[in-house]
């Protein structure tokens, strides 16, 4: 593979100094942008863009073609996992994702399997290979994945929710087959991520996006636990071991302590909790990414500015971010902001650094 030319992001994740904060955006490669829209019409569906190697690669690379971002993250789906079980993913305009065959039962779980990684899932790892190929060592690639706890939302409820009351009661009323299901899928969770750095990812991220629904004692019983777990398997892999790896659990800022226990690189953090108290709870154990309010990004570019620099100052100088937002980026963002917002965290992270090295 060709030589990295910029590895802050990896640098970072390893809490190592870089010459200025690395950025990137969650969901950068998405509807914001009229070059996707373009593309994922030509595709016919997001089923088809996502499933189709060159089309994934070719919106991968969109962003970094308008943005000077540190990352590339390799465009897919949460939900590829569930999919290739077999419970017939389908995205409705304006509704979200739904799946034909929701788990429900007992016998529904038991016959779930960890997915053929070169047969059901060959088409992402196609991906990142083709991802890592045209990149041409530019930046490095992130490959990620849903959660145990975000994927069983979606395939007991069956679709989106706010609450996910469906798979919670699941919990609730039979415990032992939650565990089962779950199990199931940190084991997928671990073997996708493995088949992703075997085919080139650089980073890896675990999306929980729903881990905040859950009360502290379930959280630590239905999420962080198997989170965990993955994080042991991908540490025990050599295709895995050496590679950072990123937790992300929206609303779960009281459990940053907790998390960075896991062993994981870093931990990405929303923007409803202070990064400097982020930094005091996890101690200097994991790197942390984020977290500007993406509605930031509605705003005017004076606003950005400000608020980029007040995310960057409540870190401060020190080894181990990342700027993120606190969530994906939103459709109706002007595409002009985020070039304010990327500009800006490379230009101030700068000043920052001149600061201390002139005190």
């Amino acid at each position: 593979m060709t030589q990295l030319k910029n590895d802050r992001l990896l640098r970072a994740l390893r809490r190592e100094p870089v010459d200025t904060t690395p950025v990137w955006v969650m969901r950068q490669a998405g509807r914001y942008l009229p070059e996707y829209r373009a593309t994922r019409a030509k595709a016919g569906s997001f089923m088809d863009l996502a499933q189709n190697p060159e089309l994934a690669c070719e919106v991968t690379l969109q962003p970094l073609a308008r943005f000077d971002l540190d990352a590339a993250i390799l465009f897919s789906d949460i939900l590829t996992i569930p999919d290739a079980m077999g419970l017939g993913l389908s995205f409705a305009e304006g509704e979200g994702p739904q799946f034909a065959h929701p788990v429900r039962s007992r016998a529904d779980i038991e016959k779930l399997a960890v997915p053929d990684m070169d047969g059901e899932l060959r088409y992402v790892m196609d991906a990142v290979r083709l991802i890592r190929r045209e990149l041409d060592g530019r930046v490095p690639l992130i490959g990620f994945s849903g959660s145990p706890w975000t994927l069983a939302c979606y395939m007991v409820e069956g679709h989106g929710s706010r609450d996910f009351a469906t798979p919670k009661a699941l919990c609730w009323k039979e415990p032992a087959l939650a565990h089962t299901l779950l199990d199931t899928l940190a084991r997928s969770v671990a073997a996708y991520l493995i088949a992703q750095a075997a085919a080139g990812a650089q980073a890896l991220m675990i999306f929980d996006t729903w881990g905040g629904l859950l009360n502290p004692s379930s959280f630590r019983e239905f999420s962080l636990r198997y989170m965990a777990q993955i994080v042991d398997a991908l540490k025990s892999d050599a295709h895995t071991r050496d590679l950072p790896v990123i937790l992300f659990s929206k609303g779960a800022g009281a459990h940053l302590a907790e998390m960075a226990n896991t062993g994981c690189a870093a931990l990405g953090v929303d923007w409803t909790i202070d990064l400097a108290d982020a930094r005091h709870a996890v101690q200097g154990k994991v790197a942390l990414q984020g977290n500007l309010d993406p509605a930031v990004l509605r705003a005017s570019p004076e606003i950005i500015r400000r608020e980029v620099r007040a995310v960057l100052d409540s870190f401060g100088n020190h080894p181990g971010h990342v700027f993120n937002l606190g969530h994906g980026i939103t459709p109706e963002v002007d595409p002009e902001h985020v070039k304010v917002l990327v500009d800006e965290v490379h230009a101030y992270s700068r000043v920052l650094r001149g600061a201390k090295a002139s005190a």
